[in-house]
């Protein structure tokens, strides 16, 4: 099920909507060296997917069906991890992206959590192999 970028975002600001559209970050990698998949209590599911060399995030993408919110928290994460090592990284949380994602509707702020979980998830997908 695709958004259509337009609708619904009135709520948001425009800094929000405009990292809701921009698909720098979305999308799969094909063979990435980790990866990640949640459902959230929402039911979005979310998914992150890591290129990473010397402990260095160096390549990273998510994909969400999910509402403006999933999407844009998401986005906030691979914003913030991208061209990141590892431990700097592990230090995102999720008050951190509510933080940097002004005006989140106080309904939708579990979407911050999802988003690092997924991302952290990533992570330890690549940490456990190493």
């Amino acid at each position: 099920m695709k958004h259509n970028a337009e609708e619904g975002l009135a709520e948001y600001p425009q800094e929000v909507i405009d990292l809701i559209n921009n698909q720098q970050y979305c999308g799969r990698i094909n063979d990435p060296i980790s990866s990640s998949y949640l459902k959230g209590p929402c039911g979005d599911a979310m998914e992150f997917y890591l290129v990473i060399d010397k402990d260095k995030i160096t390549e990273i993408k998510y994909y969400t069906e999910g509402c403006h919110t999933t999407r844009a928290c998401a986005a906030m994460a691979a914003k913030l991890a991208s061209g990141k090592t590892i431990k700097e990284a592990l230090s995102i949380s999720a008050g951190e992206i509510i933080t940097k994602l002004k005006g989140l509707p106080e309904d939708r702020l579990h979407c911050s959590i999802l988003s690092v979980s997924t991302l952290y998830r990533a992570i330890a997908d690549y940490l456990l192999k190493k």
